[in-house]
């Protein structure tokens, strides 16, 4: 059975950083994308950072590019998510996902397995 766990997040003031964990067990997904995903109150999940199944290969959102970095530890199965200059338009859970595909991707519904999630919550 697959696992996603995230860990990492809390409460922090604008202008400082929080280093997001995600965990994978089940199965290897060394070659696989695996991306960070974020869904604010009363809003959509949305697509934050990924990293593809080839080494080097990421892409970000508009809205954190520049400010959140992405990396992965394939020999641990687990991705991260640095992220600084924290504003408080940030605030929200933040999910890990993986897809089958080595390919990048964007779209939520590419992805098969999902973590819980964890909060960030960013203060003014």
């Amino acid at each position: 059975q697959v696992q996603l766990v995230e860990s990492g997040g809390g409460l922090v003031q604008a202008g400082v950083s929080l280093r997001l964990s995600c965990i994978a067990s089940g199965r290897a997904f060394d070659t696989s994308t695996m991306s960070w995903f974020r869904q604010g109150p009363n809003t959509a999940r949305e697509f934050v950072a990924a990293t593809g199944g080839t080494p080097g290969a990421t892409y970000y959102a508009d809205s954190v590019k520049g400010r959140f970095t992405i990396s992965r530890d394939n020999a641990k199965n687990t991705i991260f998510l640095q992220m600084n200059t924290l504003k408080p338009e940030d605030t929200a859970t933040y999910f890990c996902a993986a897809r089958e595909s080595p390919g990048l991707s964007t779209l939520r519904f590419d992805y098969a397995y999902w973590g819980q999630g964890t909060q960030v919550t960013v203060s003014s």
